[in-house]
């Protein structure tokens, strides 16, 4: 393979397999997705490493968000969702970014995070107390979405009611719907957002994170209703996708790898550590988010022009050879650390903390609960999302005994 001027149609059924082919011929090529969107795309560890945190790079969705359909072949719909969703860190450069940041950081403490394991706990027993031995479940549906979804939509102070409709909405919203399932779910979610940072601001402060996150103030400075309700909308999207996919491909690589299996059924005490190993080998997240150039960088030799998309894969960079070895072998005992799966920089996962809890639980408590757990289903019929930003199975069908 010389040149791949656009990603094969399955590109995200077996994503690996291309980034070998692309990483071998650069740290970074300019391509187009499957639905015809010009993108420069960096598959080596270094170069990635760079791209996200490169001064020349911005995340400035307000200035640069043009880029979409000024680089689209006119095959990609106009996708655009509710400006209210829009205005939350993850779309902004400094001193945007730094101002928010410092006021989430303020009600989003490693103390606060640690404070929530036994209920955590809690709620991964009552999960799996439900399924019994014999059947077989989806695990995602069965645990993998119950238990993050619960969590954030407790630490929000969402009745859980409406877990059902965040599940639709997010999945329209971080996979390829039609433009009117786009705009419909995020209408929806907006309206549902507001509806609650209204009351939730109107009401006495509490010693809740949500209430905390509403009243938090730095020097008279305080988040605004639309600020809050993006923020509201980034912790409970990325608050639950990134969870059940990290427990939902951890699980289905130590299903295709029993020997990795029985160690940690064995040394139970190893899998806050090999959480680091899940991430690397099979993150979440595929591709992070939307990123251009302002100004021209240099990514390993190749030159990114000024007004170009850039889309940093943090599943490749953590597969990369050059930094890890046999990557695409799972080792539960291996040092994983320096990962990207969480992203690198002043953009880092706030909610890694949160993440992390939850998957050593879940998978504490998974495999002690059903040691005999098996799939239910040949690996290669497993569908994965139709999402260059997610990485996690439509499905996970097991066996419990």
């Amino acid at each position: 393979m010389t040149t791949l001027t656009r990603l094969p149609d399955d590109y995200v059924q077996n994503p690996h397999e291309v980034h070998d082919l692309l990483r071998a011929e650069g740290p970074v090529q300019e391509l187009q997705l499957p639905r015809g969107l010009k993108v420069w795309l960096v598959t080596r560890y270094d170069e990635a490493k760079l791209a996200l945190t490169a001064p020349q790079v911005s995340k400035n969705v307000l200035e640069g968000g043009h880029l979409m359909a000024a680089h689209s072949s006119g095959e990609v719909e106009n996708r655009e969702i509710e400006p209210t969703l829009s205005v939350h860190m993850l779309n902004m450069d400094p001193p945007g970014h730094t101002r928010l940041r410092k006021l989430v950081t303020k009600a989003f403490t490693a103390r606060r995070v640690e404070l929530m394991r036994p209920r955590v706990q809690e709620i991964a027993a009552e999960l799996l107390a439900k399924l019994a031995d014999g059947d077989e479940v989806d695990l995602l549906e069965a645990f993998a979405f119950p238990l993050p979804i619960t969590v954030i939509c407790e630490l929000l102070g969402i009745p859980i009611d409406n877990r059902a409709d965040f599940r639709e909405w997010s999945n329209q919203l971080l996979t390829f719907g039609t433009a009117e399932q786009v705009q419909a779910a995020a209408s929806a979610m907006a309206a549902f957002l507001h509806q609650h940072v209204t009351a939730i601001a109107e009401a006495e402060p509490n010693d809740t994170f949500f209430s905390a996150l509403v009243h938090a103030d730095d020097s008279g400075d305080r988040l605004s209703t639309e600020e809050l309700i993006s923020m509201a909308f980034l912790l409970l999207v990325a608050g639950h996708e990134t969870t059940v996919n990290l427990i939902g491909n951890a699980v289905l690589a130590l299903l295709r790898n029993p020997e990795q299996l029985r160690v940690l059924k064995d040394r139970p005490e190893l899998i806050p550590a090999s959480t680091e190993e899940f991430l690397r080998l099979e993150g979440p997240v595929n591709v992070a988010t939307f990123r251009y150039t302002k100004e021209p960088l240099d990514l390993g030799g190749v030159t990114v022009p000024a007004g170009e998309i850039v889309m940093v894969s943090l599943i490749a960079a953590n597969r990369d050879p050059e930094k890890y070895e046999n990557p695409a072998q799972l080792d539960v005992t291996r040092s994983a650390q320096g990962h990207l799966a969480f992203g690198h920089g002043i953009h880092f996962c706030l909610g890694a903390p949160l993440a992390r809890l939850e998957f050593d639980v879940a998978l504490t408590q998974l495999l002690a609960r059903f040691p005999n757990l098996s799939l239910a289903a040949e690996p290669e019929t497993l569908v994965w999302r139709d999402s260059t930003l997610i990485r996690g199975l439509h499905t996970l069908p097991v066996r419990l005994a």
